[in-house]
């Protein structure tokens, strides 16, 4: 699995949504910010994330640790 491949599903599972992958083949992290993840917990946003890898979480895609953020948020964290 490319670093492209995983930013590419994340982007068209969660359209308008701005994506930074990267990792090793195996073990990705990524940096997500979406105005759908307005008024969801953590937990939500993450699901959401999952949720457009489908299948390939836990098989090509090893590990996946992420970072949500509403645009809101990510304005203030950077």
């Amino acid at each position: 699995m490319q670093v492209q491949d995983i930013q590419q599903m994340i982007e068209q599972g969660l359209p308008g949504a701005q994506v930074q992958v990267s990792g090793d083949g195996r073990h990705f992290e990524a940096t997500v910010v979406s105005t759908d993840f307005a008024g969801k917990s953590m937990l939500e946003q993450h699901r959401m994330v999952y949720a457009t890898l489908g299948e390939k979480m836990g098989g090509d895609i090893h590990a996946l640790s992420m970072k949500t953020y509403t645009p809101e948020q990510w304005e203030r964290a950077r």
